[in-house]
Parts: structure tokens; sequence; C-alpha cells
């Protein structure tokens, strides 16, 4: 009975113990999430084993559009990237979700995005990633509209107007 007892609470324990350390997983911060707007990191790169792969928007993965992979941002975020090695940039748009957290990388970009930057034969590089500030100016609308005058104002103008012409001019 004791054994039972004993085995019981280890397993109990050890439950206990596996459960803490998963929902220490799960409260990974996210760097982007900061109050900072930009962050510094490892890109990956990933093309031609991906391709026509659905994405986390729905749509097919196309190594040849400037596209990226991050969990930080939302997608359809559009990201200016810069490659901290060779001064390159690129703008691209997250399109789906990744790389993995245990390899410690902000974004995995499509292979079009890496060639941009020029680092397709490393495979990994240290970037700048900013979000890209759109702004679509929007033209004013003006409705004009006429509008009648009221009797009453026609009528108390008129009196005005035989008041006024009824004064002594001034000299």
């Amino acid at each position: 009975m004791q054994t039972k007892l004993r085995m019981a609470m280890t397993v109990f324990a050890a439950s206990l113990l596996s459960a803490s350390l998963i929902s220490a997983a799960s409260q990974v911060k996210a760097p982007v999430a900061s109050s900072k707007s930009h962050v510094v990191g490892i890109a990956s790169w990933y093309g031609q084993q991906h391709q026509g792969l659905k994405m986390a928007n729905g749509k097919r993965f196309d190594r040849r559009k400037l596209t990226a992979a991050s969990w930080y941002v939302p997608l359809g975020t559009v990201l200016r990237v810069v490659n901290l090695e060779n001064g390159r940039s690129v703008t691209v748009t997250v399109t789906d979700r990744g790389p993995n957290f245990r390899l410690h990388r902000i974004l995995d970009l499509s292979e079009a995005a890496a060639r941009q930057l020029d680092y397709v034969e490393k495979g990994l590089t240290r970037v700048y990633v900013a979000p890209v500030v759109s702004y679509v100016p929007q033209h004013a609308e003006l409705h004009r509209t006429v509008v009648a005058p009221d009797d009453s104002l026609v009528a108390s103008y008129s009196a005005s107007d035989s008041l006024v012409a009824s004064l002594p001019a001034a000299h």
C-alpha cells in the first residue's frame, strides 16, 4: 500500500513540475511587442522546401515574393529589414508564422528577400527590423449645397434695407 502511495505522489509531483515548465515556456515575451518600434536579431530564410505550402494567412508560399514569417508582429505587417553586415535593405510583408522559438531567430525571410539582402549562401544574418508606417493621404470632401433663404429672413433683410435707406447720410 505504501509503495502505491509513493508512486502516486511521485507521479503527481512530476505532473505538477511538467505543467509549471510548460506554462513558463508559453510566457515568452515577444521582442517587437515591447515599447521599441524596432528590433535587432538573427534572420534565416526558407525557399524551395516550402514552395506551394499553405501559410498562416491562408495563401500559398511563393519563394520569389518578398515575404517573411514572424511570431512577433501581426500578419500583413510591412517590415523594413536591413542586413547589418552589408547595409542592404528590403521591404517585406509578414504572411506566415515562424521561425521556431528554440532557434532564437526573430524572422524567416523568403528566398527572394534573402537574395536582396545578399545572405542566401550564409543562411543566417544579423538584421535590423522596423515596421513601415504607411500613410495614405485622403482629400477632404466638400459637400456644398445651396440652401434657399427662409421667407422670414428675406422680410427682415428687406426691412433693415429700407431702414438703412431712410437714415440720413453721414457727412
